[in-house]
């Protein structure tokens, strides 16, 4: 073998995940984590079977036949050889570093013992071997090594060290194994050696995929990591690898599922995305699906994600004035006239947008680019194609009434008085419309409370205690079953009719006379809805909006 063709030479590294996939035949669900990586399972048992038959036919001093037993002490020699190996490599490479000839031989038995330690992947509970005897701190840092082929080894090696399912197997073993990462900068290693990946040779491509497996991995095994990955410059390279413009595939997929996660109830990766312009990002990257459909199951879940990503920001409020100057009220207005898929999920990054004191600014705007043209339609009646984006009715109906119980409570002067007008068009039929979500869901709850009141009445009976948590559990379901819209409906209601219109008020109260009912149900769902609100708002904002609310009742 020559030079050439030693430095051409690709180990075998075992069967890697379906990252290339016909996306056709292949539909992964992202809340599915067991099968998310596109047969991660079928390949696993694949390399599995691969590692011993590897093990078996490969050289050892016992007979063929003789599989050597995988305990601590084969273990601790396997690491010891890995120890070995790689001091060797270093050390030639130091010694000859123009001259590959002499380093190569040193750098394929490397990689042979990183193939043969995927053993260790099925014993978690010998895990505190590799933090014991610094297996660890070598592999991470092998993370640099000059031969990349190297650094997708320890990868692959790593990627399957952290699998979630093998982790849950050990949770001690797990743990001396994540804190050993964590402590030597794992995160912020992977994101160095991704810089240097080049996505175009296929094996570097799914040492990117396994890099953030990895990473997957220890956020759902320790969610606490999702701050300091942020931190360690793991968003900065999402968000550019988001922007890249390459063909879509399963790395720019699993991009936006990890920026998901990232984002998920951390305010501080929140704001730090917002600085680095991630809303601007987000929206470029949304917007390809304005006018056109996702063309595979797969894009419509990057998609969701990116829907996901940004709704999360909008928790913060520096990111809505982002969002605003951003222009992303027009997008999202354009999504929902334009009738495509992305349509419901529009609906709801609006709904984030403009929810609260917060989205007062948003509120105006909306009313400006003549969103109410956009929203009322979809008040009036719901869409047919909602089944496509797994949206339900009563979702729908939510977002749009916590919209427009958005712009009540929001917005000012003329903008407010465009906004009432509309429920005096077309003889009151927005009104109308209004009072048949109310009974609608008046009625869904009623069912759920003589259920809830059955269930009670049979625990006393059995003698059981109904303590708060019982209570709780009761109320959550009380809102899934159609509350907090009901809530929305009566906020809705009891706005239009302290809003100076008599035409409005007298509809109200004519639908309610013929219906049989009264305003009072309505003041009751919404004294309940005072009582109720507020959950991980600041105790000034609960109050605040708890007087106004009561003010509405009184009035009303």
């Amino acid at each position: 073998m020559d030079v050439g063709e030693l430095l051409r030479y690709q180990p075998d590294r075992g069967t890697k995940r379906g990252r290339e996939e016909d996306p056709d035949e292949v539909k992964p669900s992202r809340k599915e984590r067991a099968s998310r990586n596109w047969h991660r399972d079928e390949e696993k048992a694949l390399q599995d079977d691969e590692r011993k038959v590897g093990t078996a036919e490969g050289p050892t001093n016992a007979d063929d036949e003789d599989v050597e037993p995988v305990d601590e002490g084969a273990v601790k020699r396997m690491i010891l050889t890995f120890e070995k190996r790689s001091y060797k490599n270093q050390e030639l490479r130091i010694k000859f570093p123009d001259n590959p000839e002499k380093f190569m031989e040193s750098e394929l038995d490397l990689n042979d013992i990183i193939q043969e330690m995927h053993v260790i992947a099925t014993i978690p509970d010998l895990y505190h071997l590799l933090v014991e005897l610094n297996a660890v701190q070598s592999l991470l840092g092998l993370l640099g090594h000059e031969n990349t082929d190297v650094c997708i080894a320890v990868v692959d090696l790593l990627q399957e060290l952290t699998d979630i399912d093998t982790l849950h197997e050990s949770e001690e073993g797990a743990q001396v194994l994540i804190d050993s990462l964590v402590e030597g900068q794992v995160i912020a290693l992977l994101v160095q050696n991704l810089d240097r990946l080049d996505e175009t040779v296929k094996e570097e491509a799914d040492g990117v995929h396994n890099t953030l497996a990895i990473i997957e991995n220890m956020t759902e095994f320790r969610p606490e990591i999702c701050s300091d990955a942020a931190q360690q410059g793991l968003l900065q390279w999402l968000l550019k690898r988001l922007k890249a413009k390459l063909p879509f595939d399963a790395n720019k997929l699993y991009c936006s599922e990890i920026l998901a996660i990232l984002l998920q109830n951390n305010d501080d990766t929140r704001e730090l995305l917002g600085e680095l312009d991630g809303i601007d990002v987000l929206l470029q990257q949304l917007s390809v699906f304005k006018r056109h459909d996702p063309s595979t199951a797969e894009e419509q879940e990057m998609m969701e994600n990116l829907f996901d990503a940004l709704c999360s920001c909008l928790m913060l409020s520096n990111n809505r004035d982002r969002f605003l100057k951003g222009e992303g009220l027009q997008l999202m207005n354009l999504m929902l006239r334009e009738k495509k898929m992305s349509r419901c999920s529009a609906l709801r990054v609006l709904d984030h947008a403009m929810i609260g004191p917060e989205g007062s600014d948003n509120c105006h705007k909306f009313v400006d680019i003549l969103g109410l043209r956009t929203i009322f339609p979809l008040f009036m009646k719901s869409p047919k194609k909602m089944k496509k984006s797994g949206v339900s009715e009563k979702e729908h109906e939510e977002h749009v009434c916590s919209i427009l119980a958005s712009l009540l409570r929001n917005l000012k002067g003329q903008q407010r008085t465009r906004l009432l007008n509309k429920f005096t068009e077309s003889d009151s039929e927005k009104v109308d419309r209004l009072m048949e979500l109310y009974f609608k869901y008046l009625d869904a709850v009623r069912v759920a409370d003589r259920k809830i009141e059955g269930e009670k009445h049979d625990m006393v009976r059995r003698g059981e205690i109904l303590d708060d948590d019982l209570e709780d559990e009761f109320y959550l379901r009380r809102l899934d079953a159609g509350l907090f819209l009901l809530q929305l409906l009566c906020y809705n209601v009891a706005e239009i009719c302290n809003s100076g219109l008599p035409q409005v008020r007298q509809r109200v109260m004519q639908i309610l006379n013929m219906r049989g009912s009264s305003i009072k149900i309505i003041r009751h769902i919404l004294k309940e809805y005072t009582e109720n609100i507020g959950d991980g708002k600041t105790a000034e904002f609960r109050e605040s909006e708890q007087k106004r609310i009561l003010e509405l009742i009184e009035t009303l």
